[in-house]
């Protein structure tokens, strides 16, 4: 069968236009088809919508609060007076992780103009993000309506959805096949780290190193049946379809508890117990207790509660893929991908909670299933295109993890910029990832420096941050001469302690003043040579 080939695609919006990737994709279209046929005109509405914040909003394109490290309340305070996509864009976590199927403005944008109408995909913001969201929309929806259109004006021309790459969005996932796990960590170690590897042969994705993979993992099936027993449901009972049990296990969230699942028990109790329930769906915590509330202990909370199995799933929200960073690299060995996953356990009262995707991958997956995967393209954490450019990564814990990806892409591309890694965590006797990797970089040169830091090892605690300090002098020696440094994991502490290292570093061997130090780092920045990876 002979294939038709389409005609070239006409580029009239400049790759670095201030539009998101779907608003140039449609514009670029709107004007080939103006050139060739005749159209009809998008109203003001309908143009306000396709491209919320054009001219004439106010707005002046900053955004102060894009800052992961500050608190929503900060955020949004900074985002005052601004109009309601920009507020919007406050409430999320700021991380641009891309685990919403966006990036932080994208998404807001999408809100604004009612493209998308999930208010809970910001994963990292939880809850605070989901209710500061539904408070926003709700004014977007009281906003008065912009000028009227007559009656008389024809219909705007429909704007296509984007098609996406199948494996290229949460919204459309391939099946991978789930290859082995081997512990890091050693006896004697307090943590329990993973390096998982999937096989992506029969699934047609590659990846870059820098971007994230997405999982979607299913509820621990223990779990999912005290849940029905608390219901006093049978593992039978339809609901959309599928049984109780196959919907709990894979379609709908277990922890944490929404607050429309505290709405419906408002609905179907009384007294003491529904006043309770209301506060709770309203962000208040009249028991002290809400942090702790997953949906198990909400049943167990309002025990003689039994909602209907039907409205119970439709109360909870729906199962959210986790992202985690790519520890492999694909040029280094095409069709396989690793990661560097942390195992999450813990006890709240009596009561053994699991990490839902680091315990799928830990221990309830085997070797041989298949797995509902994507690729999260990295927003603006990549190797410099120079690959002469030296770099420097700050990565302790699993944030190892794109560090490995990097210097084994760097290996297989015959890339000879220099390379130094900051690592650390507990105990070098046991927590030292990948180290017979890492010793055999640094022995054939790959590796220039491997500086490391162990938080247990001492009477005082030492980390990677206080490790930068004592090199300082060697490290702006690296920046002077065009080093991109890197910095992966925690983002409310371990980024914020590393950035304030390297601002003392330029100040005191840079011979700044803090002010100016301050100014430096955030030029690396602009310049795209200061990249961080931070959740």
């Amino acid at each position: 069968m002979n294939q038709i080939t389409p005609p070239p695609r006409m580029e009239v919006i400049p790759s670095n236009a201030p539009f998101s990737e779907a608003q140039r994709s449609w514009l670029n279209g709107f004007f080939a088809g103006l050139l060739t046929e005749s159209v009809t005109p998008l109203s003001a509405e309908q143009g306000a919508a396709l491209m919320p914040g054009g001219a004439g909003d106010g707005d002046d394109g900053q955004a102060p609060w894009h800052d992961q490290t500050l608190p929503i309340a900060e955020r949004m305070k900074l985002a005052e007076g601004r109009p309601l996509r920009r507020r919007m864009m406050a409430a999320m976590a700021q991380q641009d992780c891309g685990q919403c199927g966006y990036n932080c403005q994208d998404y807001s944008e999408a809100i604004a103009s009612k493209a998308e109408g999930r208010l809970n995909l910001c994963v990292p913001g939880g809850k605070e993000t989901a209710r500061m969201l539904k408070s926003l929309y709700e004014e977007l929806d009281r906003a008065p309506p912009t000028t009227s259109t007559p009656a008389t004006a024809p219909a705007a021309p429909a704007v296509a959805t984007p098609v996406v790459e199948p494996g290229r969005s949460r919204d459309n996932p391939v099946p991978a096949k789930f290859v082995s796990r081997r512990l890091l960590n050693k006896t004697g170690s307090e943590k329990e780290t993973w390096h998982i590897e999937f096989d992506l042969s029969g699934s047609g994705l590659d990846y870059e190193v820098g971007d994230s993979f997405g999982i979607f993992a299913k509820n621990e099936l223990g779990h999912v049946d005290q849940i029905i027993a608390l219901l006093g449901a049978s593992h039978t009972t339809q609901v959309r379809g599928r049984t109780l049990r196959e919907v709990l296990t894979d379609e709908v969230s277990l922890a944490p508890a929404p607050d429309s699942l505290f709405e419906l028990i408002s609905f179907i109790t009384g007294g003491a117990q529904r006043e309770k329930a209301r506060a709770l769906a309203q962000g208040e915590d009249p028991d002290g207790d809400a942090a702790t509330l997953d949906v198990m202990a909400v049943l167990q909370k309002f025990s003689g509660v039994r909602p209907h199995p039907e409205a119970f799933v439709e109360a909870l929200e729906a199962l959210q893929p986790r992202l985690y960073s790519i520890s492999s690299s694909h040029n280094a060995t095409p069709g396989k991908l690793s990661l560097t996953v942390d195992c999450v356990r813990y006890v709240i009262g009596k009561r053994k909670r699991l990490g839902l995707a680091s315990t799928f991958l830990a221990e309830r997956i085997q070797p041989g299933d298949e797995v509902r995967v994507y690729v999260q393209k990295a927003h603006g954490f990549a190797l410099p295109q120079d690959s002469k450019v030296p770099i420097i990564m700050i990565g302790p814990g699993t944030g190892i993890a794109p560090f490995r990806a990097f210097l084994l892409d760097r290996r297989a591309t015959g890339a000879t910029g220099r390379n130094w890694l900051f690592f650390g965590h507990q105990r070098s006797s046991c927590d030292f990832f990948y180290s017979d990797e890492l010793n055999a970089m640094k022995t054939s040169g790959l590796l220039t420096r491997l500086s490391l830091a162990w938080s247990r090892d001492g009477d005082k605690k030492f980390y990677v941050q206080d490790r930068m300090r004592e090199v300082g002098r060697e490290l702006w020696s690296w920046l002077a001469e065009g080093a991109h440094i890197y910095v992966c994991g925690d983002a409310k502490r371990m980024a914020k302690d590393v950035e304030r290292a390297l601002v003392d570093i330029v100040a005191q061997h840079g011979a700044r003043s803090t002010d100016e130090a301050v100014s430096f780092v955030g030029e690396l920045k602009k310049k795209g040579r200061y990249q961080q990876d931070v959740y």
